[in-house]
């Protein structure tokens, strides 16, 4: 639907070619990007990759004032927020695993929460 709009739109495991470091191709992408939208899933936060696009979206908006446009998939966007049930977990497991560098992961955190809290879609039982 996007495509038939002339929206050129990136979705990281098809635009990526193989063999090519993944972080720089993403970065170019996300700083290239004139609007952001963030799909919020019930297994997004598990993903450390989803986290550090996140964290760099948020920058560019910040500085550029790009929009971002998030949409919850599945889940209650006050979970994405406040990083409950499963997002809760899904830190947990973040914390233990990078507790040298916990930084990291409160900056995570303070991202989930500043874009969770624009307004966006809420697509739970659709």
């Amino acid at each position: 639907a996007l495509k038939r709009k002339g929206i050129v739109s990136f979705k990281d495991d098809k635009n990526l070619r193989k063999g090519e470091f993944i972080a720089p191709e993403l970065r170019r992408a996300i700083e290239g990007s004139q609007i952001f939208i963030v799909v919020f899933s019930k297994n997004y936060a598990f993903s450390t990759w989803c986290l550090r696009e996140l964290d760099r979206i948020l920058y560019c908006a910040l500085i550029s004032r790009r929009r971002v446009l998030p949409i919850f998939y599945d889940v209650d966007p006050s979970e994405v927020r406040h990083q409950k049930g499963r997002y809760d977990k899904a830190f947990e497991k973040h914390e233990e695993r990078l507790k040298h560098d916990l930084e990291v992961v409160r900056g995570w955190r303070t991202a989930l929460t500043r874009v969770a809290n624009i307004t966006g879609w809420d697509l739970r039982h659709k």
